[in-house]
């Protein structure tokens, strides 16, 4: 009686273990989702296995490479545990003493919230391991040392969680975290200093040299050229539609980060978004 008594307790422990194993990565990919991952670690055209990097991605300082995510042991991150994840994402170092390129935005990451980095890390696990090998990036010689990208992190890296600033609302504080640190907007939509860093001053104002080389428009309503004669409504309907107020789609990158990431997204995250959007420059 005692030995059933044993296991019947370790069943019903294991039973809860994965009930909160599956609840932590279904958290996950909801944090998945406002945070873009599939669009950069997934081929297009289905050439590639879900989070199977490989995905090209054209710069300035040359060709880069996304990683496999997924949980392969060998290829992947499968041996990677919650606090590498959290490095990774807030710090922009490997589990092996790698300093990442900012090509990976961990600057905006960087902001990300603990719990929600965990969440993350247990909804990767989740998905299915693929074999598929990382391929090297394609850089000019000068750029071929990472321990430079341990210096540009000294100058350029703020690697402070996110808090709410005080005075602004639930909504707008929603909106700013999803933005700034999940959504990692910025990091196509501000233009960069020679450096490759993102040029603070000129917030979300546009980039004449986004991604592919192609101009990314400002998403400020100041005026700029951006979102002044969109309403709240109007950018939270586009985020999950894609059509804008002229009654056009989206083009481009912006089709992805509607697919596969904001049109997930709750009407309410929508809305803070829009929420933050609006009220810039103040």
């Amino acid at each position: 009686m005692r030995a059933a008594a044993v296991m019947a307790l370790v069943t019903l422990l294991a039973a809860g273990a994965a009930r909160a194993q599956g609840d932590a990565a279904q958290r996950g990919e909801y944090v998945f989702r406002a945070a873009g991952c599939a669009a950069c670690h997934t081929q297009p055209e289905d050439k590639g296995a879900f989070l199977a990097g490989g995905r090209a991605l054209d710069t300035p300082f040359g060709r880069f490479f996304s990683p496999n995510i997924t949980p392969h042991p060998q290829h992947g991150i499968g041996n990677w545990s919650a606090d590498d994840l959290w490095r990774a994402l807030t710090e922009g170092e490997s589990p092996g003493g790698a300093h990442y390129y900012p090509v990976f935005p961990f600057p905006s990451y960087a902001a990300m919230r603990r719990a929600d980095a965990n969440a993350l890390h247990a909804y990767l696990m989740s998905v299915t391991p693929a074999p598929a090998a990382n391929r090297e990036h394609e850089l000019p010689w000068y750029m071929d040392f990472r321990i430079a990208n341990l210096f540009w992190k000294w100058l350029f890296l703020d690697a402070d969680t996110f808090e709410p600033v005080p005075g602004k609302s639930e909504q707008w504080n929603r909106g700013a975290y999803l933005v700034n640190a999940l959504g990692h907007c910025g990091e196509c939509h501000t233009p960069r200093n020679r450096f490759g860093a993102l040029d603070r001053e000129r917030h979300l104002a546009g980039n004449p040299d986004g991604p592919e080389g192609e101009p990314v428009p400002g998403i400020r309503s100041d005026g700029e050229g951006g979102l002044e004669r969109w309403s709240a409504g109007a950018i939270a309907s586009y985020l999950e539609d894609g059509m804008d107020p002229d009654f056009d789609f989206a083009g481009g990158a912006m089709v992805e980060v509607i697919e596969d990431g904001t049109r997930h997204l709750t009407d309410a995250d929508r809305a803070a978004i829009a929420a933050y959007l609006k009220d810039l420059p103040r």
